[in-house]
């Protein structure tokens, strides 16, 4: 029963860092280039590509859904991308946080087989 629930809370965990990629990546893009027009489309554009990528290849569902050590390479881009922007946009504790959670995450995700 209590694994039952550590391995519920751990899928939810990867579905809010996988949310947080997302603003991670926004909060890079706003804070990033010269102008309101490269803040908007960095701001912007940096996440949509992001669930373009994960919606292809990523999702459980996706098209192209990668599996093995493609999936696992997949996963360390998505989730470093955040945290590299994060690092980039000032804010180093909370990418160490980030990433932190990112590869506690992950490595209940193979552990437990999810």
């Amino acid at each position: 029963m209590v694994l039952t629930s550590a391995k519920n809370a751990n899928l939810a965990l990867a579905f809010f860092l996988e949310l947080g990629v997302l603003v991670a990546l926004g909060y890079w893009g706003f804070h990033t280039g010269q102008g309101m027009l490269a803040h908007l489309g960095l701001g912007i554009g940096a996440p949509a590509l992001a669930v373009v990528v994960w919606a292809l290849f990523g999702a459980p569902r996706s098209v192209w859904h990668l599996h093995g050590i493609q999936f696992l390479i997949l996963r360390v881009l998505f989730f470093g991308s955040a945290v590299v922007a994060l690092f980039a946009a000032s804010q180093p504790i909370l990418s160490v946080v980030f990433a932190l959670a990112c590869a506690i995450n992950l490595t209940l995700v193979y552990a437990w087989k999810q």
